[in-house]
């Protein structure tokens, strides 16, 4: 039997507007990507000089790129303002904006520690914020942020990371309390390593190896898992899911 491509169980985000942050590349792009398949208008942000490209490649119409420095509450505010006024409110704000700055704990610098908290936990906040207020007045929102692994268990030299995506959950949990009787919910999704291409760089010969042998699945997630469970909490279907960290990690975290 053949599927209707338009059918809406394949176009479950058709009429809705997605702001993904971190959409010029890996696991944001991948999203973006999903997203838009399945009938979304994406906004994507990013600082990359490769964002432009990207948004134009994403299946469908009516996409927009914007560039903004999520660190900043002013830009992260702007970029919403931008995003009602030319596609109106959205419905899907995903926070897949990351750094990662590593090194042993009596090492990490002030600015190592500082820049990766600005952009993984206070611009996550910003733009859930910025965002969070345009759905509250709809009545009907979702917040999907990127955490990770890092936030559950101690990794060498994760410091910072490890700092920011704990952050990451705590103000998602407050969150998903103050705006469930609003409409809005708001969860975060903790992948173990994944398959990027920078990952292919990083996590090479036996350090790769090491890594892989402490997933018991025995491989790293692909971008597009990540996406495919975003997209799921990013649904209608999800309305009684809020405040929770979704892991998929292959059962690092529990071992």
């Amino acid at each position: 039997m053949t599927t209707n491509p338009t059918d809406q169980h394949d176009t479950p985000f058709t009429g809705q507007v997605a702001v993904v942050t971190g959409a010029a590349s890996g696991i944001g792009e991948a999203i973006a990507i999903h997203l838009a398949e399945r009938g979304a208008r994406i906004a994507g942000v990013d600082i990359a000089p490769a964002l432009a490209d990207s948004v134009a490649a994403l299946p469908g119409e009516g996409h927009l790129a914007l560039t903004a420095n999520i660190a900043d509450a002013g830009e992260a505010s702007a970029a919403i303002d931008r995003v009602v006024a030319e596609l109106g409110t959205p419905q899907v704000l995903v926070n897949s904006a990351g750094i990662g700055r590593f090194a042993p704990g009596e090492d990490l610098s002030e600015k190592e520690w500082s820049s990766t908290l600005a952009v993984n936990l206070s611009g996550a906040f910003f733009m859930t914020q910025a965002a969070g207020r345009a759905m509250l007045a709809a009545g009907y929102g979702r917040v999907v942020t990127l955490a990770s692994q890092a936030a559950g268990i101690g990794l060498p030299e994760h410091a910072a990371y490890s700092a920011s995506k704990a952050g990451v959950l705590g103000f998602t949990r407050v969150l998903a309390v103050e705006w469930a009787s609003r409409g809005v919910t708001v969860n975060a999704v903790s992948p173990t390593i994944a398959d990027t291409a920078l990952a292919r760089e990083i996590w090479v010969g036996e350090k790769g190896e090491s890594a892989r042998s402490l997933i018991p699945a025995g491989r790293f997630v692909t971008p597009s898992e990540i996406a495919s469970l975003v997209a799921f909490l990013a649904g209608r279907d999800a309305a009684m899911i809020t405040g929770e960290d979704v892991r998929i990690d292959g059962g690092r975290s529990v071992i």
